[in-house]
């Protein structure tokens, strides 16, 4: 009987059910606090997921393989992100070179910064090239991580690490150094926390969930340019 619920709790379909139910827990949490920082859906979701594995011994390739639907909506959802940039489209006027132009500084500034901090605090040339790819989106930095001959695995905690973090500290950081334009802003967190910085700048104004989809899409465009080129000068 007890091999039987193991069983039962280990299959696709309630490995499914703890993530859904995990995110369904964070949104409710975010409701309840009106919108908090900190109270971000995804850090529940991951909790459960964490959890659930853990104690039910299941091996990371079993899971990822059970919540595959999950991972299969991820993309139309990005794409979906384009709609709130099409309605926004006339705010494009006067700002695609400095966007740009910020987009391909910052890429560049994200993988020369990270890679120099663990070597002066010394990490070896593997969590270096693991690092190097922090700011780029989950699937993005696994690709990137992998060709260069890092540890794709850890590589994904960063970027979720570093999405997470800057989506909680981010608007309020530009607020504390008088960030008011509304392009600006979107542009400055989507750069760095993905997704999930997205869905927290489109929650606040539907512009800086604009831009922030925008900077997504085109920070991951420009990491895996910039990767490959800085590596033959970093390593």
């Amino acid at each position: 009987m007890r091999d039987d619920l193991l069983d039962l709790a280990r299959s696709p379909l309630a490995l499914l059910l703890v993530t859904l139910l995990g995110y369904q827990a964070g949104r409710w949490l975010q409701a309840r606090t009106g919108g908090h920082a900190l109270a971000q859906p995804v850090l529940p979701a991951i909790g459960a997921a964490a959890l659930a594995i853990t104690v039910l011994d299941v091996d990371y390739a079993d899971y990822r393989s059970a919540t595959e639907l999950i991972a299969f909506w991820l993309g139309p959802a990005t794409v979906a992100l384009a709609i709130p940039l099409h309605r926004q489209a006339d705010r494009l006027k006067g700002f695609v070179v400095p966007l740009l132009v910020a987009i391909v500084v910052g890429a560049a500034t994200s993988i020369v910064t990270a890679v120099l901090i663990a070597r002066v605090l010394g990490a070896d040339e593997v969590l270096e090239k693991t690092l190097a790819t922090k700011a780029a989106t989950t699937p993005v930095a696994i690709a990137l991580t992998d060709t260069l001959g890092g540890i794709p695995p850890l590589a994904a905690v960063f970027a979720i690490s570093i999405g997470i973090f800057s989506a909680i500290t981010g608007p309020a950081t530009l607020d504390l150094l008088r960030v008011r334009d509304r392009r600006a802003r979107g542009l400055a967190v989507g750069a760095v926390s993905h997704g999930i910085g997205a869905s927290r700048m489109l929650r606040e104004d539907e512009t800086e969930g604009a831009f922030a989809g925008l900077a997504m899409g085109l920070s991951a465009l420009a990491i895996s340019l910039l990767v490959p080129v800085l590596a033959l000068v970093l390593f």
